[in-house]
């Protein structure tokens, strides 16, 4: 397992992406698989130095990479604000641009790219985001169960 710390600053974001794309570089994820765990953790990380520390350049994000023989699962803690992912709701993409709301679908595109995204706050005063993409790409399961 790999671990790493970073301040929880936007200027930091180009390093956490470059600690998890050299972790990954020899493992046999395509481009596209790629992409979505770069976009994954991005958007990760900036939900929490927005929500989880309010953007006040305070705070670390902890990242730990298991690579495995299946793929890699990504944990990204935090000792922000906490988060409550049923306060989220479905984003609209269905209206015109123009008339949606401005922000909201972080979660749901890290939901999107990442085979399972799961929140973990088992830990007292600790937010855990656990991503986890599989090297081999799997059928998502749709809302009702069906795939």
């Amino acid at each position: 397992m790999l671990t790493a710390k970073f301040p929880a600053r936007y200027d930091h974001l180009r390093a956490i992406s470059t600690f998890v794309m050299d972790a990954i570089k020899d493992a046999p994820f395509d481009a596209r698989q790629r992409y979505a765990i770069d976009l994954a953790v991005d958007e990760a990380c900036s939900n929490v130095i927005d929500h989880a520390y309010g953007g006040s350049d305070q705070g670390e994000i902890r990242i730990l990479l298991d690579l495995d023989d299946r793929g890699l699962k990504i944990t990204i803690q935090d000792d922000g604000e906490p988060f409550d992912p049923a306060c989220v709701v479905e984003p609209d993409l269905t209206s015109p641009l123009e008339t949606r709301c401005e922000r909201g679908l972080g979660v749901y595109l890290i939901r999107e790219v990442m085979d399972e995204a799961a929140y973990d706050f088992s830990i007292p005063g600790v937010n855990q985001l656990i991503l986890v993409k599989y090297f081999t790409p799997i059928q998502k399961k749709e809302k009702n169960g069906r795939p």
